[in-house]
Order: structure tokens, then C-alpha cells, then sequence
């Protein structure tokens, strides 16, 4: 290891993010392949895939819908994916007159069909914005994937399908968001592209 601590700090967070994919490889793999499984068998049946998420979980929702709409790496059909964050006049209406907790709710209220499936992000497991979310995917028969980080909080405990991240560093934990959900897409885009 380096003298200079700028350098050590460059070495640590690698090995820190290195040590978090691996422990969550071991301890998630089967909720990820469920994960993939729920979506593809969502996407075949001709059903939507929603996500939402906050900053930069909301970021990563967007990412994640491009991948379905555009491409991850096959070439294949576009599926119906929407991320609920990136209308900003539905953002800033809704939550002018509901308030912010419900930005999310309301287009899962206008868009979630029985069949679809929902990606609620937080690193926390605790944005009330994502939790009201998830309450109005329930009532409307649709499935949620909760992906957290620390002990998954509420989100955790609320959603069909968890996947955790068991780290306190948000940084970390965002790391290996991006990770699983570039997993999700490569198992996806696989399970629907096999035989066509």
C-alpha cells in the first residue's frame, strides 16, 4: 500500500467496493436470479416495468429502464419499461398538490396493472416517496422488487422480492446497485432472447 494517503484512499475504496461485491455475490444470488426471473416472466406476458428511486436511485431506475427500452447487450425487441422519475411536470403537479411522499404513487395509481412489476430503489429503505410506492403497488396487484442498502428498513420488509445491500456507506451501496441491476438486464435480455 502507498504512503501517500490520497492513493490510499484510491486503494481502499476499490477494495471496500470489491469486498461488498463479493459478500452480496454470495448472500443475493438466488434473490437475483428470482429478480430475473419475475421480470422477464412480467415482460414475456406483455406486462410494464416501472421504477422509482431518489437522487441517485433515481438515477439508477433511469438507467435501468434505458437498458429495457434501448439495449443492454443483444439486439431485441424494445420492452415497456417506465421510470417514475423523470416527468417533471407530473413530479412538480404532484407534489405541489399532494405533496412529495405521493410523486411516485400516483403514476404507479395511473400506470401499475396487475402482472406489472415495480423496482423500488433506496439505499436506505426508508424514503417515504418509495414506500407510498410500494402500498400503491400492492393495492393494485402489482409486483415489487425492493433494492436497499444497510438492513433494508421498511422497503425491505414490505416488497415481494428483496435485495439487500448490507453496507452503511451509501456510496458503496449505490456501487453495487449499478452492478446487480447490469446482472438483472444480462439475465433478462437472456431469458427472452433464448429461442428467438
Amino acid at each position: 500500500m502507498s504512503d501517500d494517503p490520497r492513493a490510499r484512499a484510491v486503494e481502499s475504496a476499490f477494495e471496500d467496493a470489491a469486498s461488498l461485491h463479493r459478500e452480496v455475490s454470495r448472500h443475493a444470488g438466488a434473490a437475483i436470479l428470482s429478480a430475473a426471473d419475475l421480470l422477464a416472466a412480467a415482460l414475456r406476458g406483455g406486462h410494464r416495468v416501472l421504477a422509482c428511486g431518489n437522487g441517485g436511485s433515481a438515477a439508477d431506475a433511469q438507467h435501468f429502464v434505458a437498458e429495457l427500452v434501448g439495449r443492454f447487450v443483444l439486439e431485441r425487441p424494445a420492452w415497456p419499461a417506465i421510470a417514475l422519475t423523470t416527468d417533471t411536470s407530473i413530479l412538480t403537479a404532484v407534489g405541489n398538490d399532494y405533496g412529495f411522499e405521493q410523486v411516485f404513487a400516483r403514476q404507479v395509481e395511473a400506470h401499475g396493472q396487475p402482472g406489472d412489476v415495480l423496482l423500488l430503489i433506496s439505499t436506505s429503505g426508508s424514503s417515504a416517496n418509495v414506500l407510498a410506492a410500494a402500498r400503491a403497488a400492492c393495492a393494485r396487484g402489482v409486483r415489487t422488487i425492493g433494492l436497499t442498502g444497510r438492513d433494508g428498513g421498511q422497503l425491505g420488509r414490505s416488497v415481494d422480492l428483496h435485495l439487500n445491500v448490507p453496507a452503511a456507506s451509501i456510496a458503496r451501496v449505490q456501487e453495487v446497485h449499478g452492478t446487480i441491476l447490469h446482472v438483472l438486464c444480462d439475465l433478462v435480455e437472456q431469458a427472452l432472447t433464448q429461442g428467438s
